[in-house]
């Protein structure tokens, strides 16, 4: 598999766990800013797919969700990580944080990846 073919798989694949995620934030109390970011993930990972300059958008959505999971780290220091998927249930905050900040690194890694990835003449769909 080509590495061209690798990117574009791989970032459809995103698409459809960003898009996954908004959708399941329905019951979630703060959905509204869980809506924004895995939307504007979907969003910047579709242009993507169409070889649109995305590096600018890319980098504002990861790098805001980065900073998002650095407000969260104090909230989960004291959990472990096994402790994180004991359940379906939110056991307790640290146990939520900790979940979100799966979710905000996903995004995260995601954007980075389309950030760093420059479309070429040589890779790009014609």
């Amino acid at each position: 598999m080509t590495e061209h073919r690798l990117y574009r798989t791989g970032t459809w694949t995103m698409v459809v766990v960003y898009a996954s995620a908004a959708a399941v934030q329905v019951n979630d109390p703060d959905r509204w800013a869980w809506l924004a970011v895995y939307l504007a993930a979907a969003i910047v990972s579709l242009a993507a797919l169409q070889d649109f300059p995305i590096t600018g958008p890319a980098m504002l959505v990861g790098g805001g969700a980065l900073i998002w999971a650095g407000t969260l780290l104090p909230t989960m220091a004291d959990s472990a990580l096994p402790t994180l998927f004991e359940s379906w249930k939110m056991m307790s905050p640290e146990v939520e944080a900790g979940r979100e900040l799966g979710g905000l690194l996903l995004v995260t890694v995601g954007m980075g990846v389309i950030a760093y990835h420059r479309p070429t003449v040589t890779n790009r769909r014609r």
